[in-house]
């Protein structure tokens, strides 16, 4: 049996050597690299190898059994996709829903989870908090109706109308959206599609629940280590 069954290495025709310098670019390195940019560096023939391989890399950046988040923790709401004409508030025909909770630290940021929903429904909003947030968790939201009757939590509703203007609700989910959204348009131009969204997101939640790391090494090491751990990847779109 080969060593590298049933991970993402499975039938791949590339040698490890070329993975694992795969793997240095995207942690050696503060904000990534696209897809382009690892096809540059390793000098890959073609740009779709370069995509699979950095599609498959993120498939390993969520470490199976994770701790939820606990505490406190502020859960919210964000948009992705174009300009939409005619649409208020929630209203969306056209972006991708992504939900956001992050923990508080002190006046910080603690660890956080970021994945797309279909929806703002209860369904979709429990689902979630539930999946991501330790039972008898403070939950932070603001006055959004599906929100209510969160069992198991302490739900802190915060309501528009009853705080200063100058005054976010949910200020640390704020930030962590506005930070996403520089990075997806930085980084990767924007050029992000909602099928694959999901994985842009895990990336991203990697990259901030370890940023205060000195050490590059020790996010290759991680990253290494989840990759072996991780089963193999769905077969890219082509």
């Amino acid at each position: 049996m080969s060593v590298t069954a049933g991970t993402i290495f499975q039938d791949t025709h590339l040698p490890l050597t070329l993975w694992f310098r795969a793997m240095w670019q995207i942690t050696s390195q503060k904000n990534g690299i696209s897809a382009l940019g690892l096809q540059r560096v390793l000098g890959l023939g073609s740009y779709k190898t370069a995509w699979a391989m950095l599609h498959k890399l993120r498939r390993a950046m969520v470490r199976p059994g994770r701790d939820p988040l606990a505490g406190v923790v502020e859960v919210d709401e964000a948009y992705w996709g174009g300009e939409e004409t005619g649409a208020t508030g929630r209203q969306t025909d056209l972006k991708t829903r992504i939900i956001v909770a992050t923990e508080e630290d002190g006046n910080g940021i603690g660890r956080i989870r970021l994945r797309t929903i279909p929806d703002v429904s209860k369904a979709s909003l429990h689902g979630f908090i539930r999946q991501a947030i330790a039972p008898g968790s403070t939950v932070r939201t603001d006055g959004w109706p599906a929100y209510r009757g969160l069992d198991g939590y302490v739900h802190d509703r915060q309501v528009q109308s009853h705080q200063p203007e100058e005054e976010h609700l949910l200020p640390r989910a704020h930030r962590v959206i506005s930070l996403l959204k520089r990075w997806l348009l930085g980084t990767h131009q924007g050029a992000v599609s909602p099928e694959h969204l999901d994985d842009y997101l895990d990336e991203f939640t990697f990259r901030f629940n370890r940023r205060t790391s000195r050490f590059r090494g020790k996010l290759f090491y991680r990253l290494a280590q989840q990759a072996v751990q991780t089963g193999p990847s769905p077969s890219p779109p082509w």
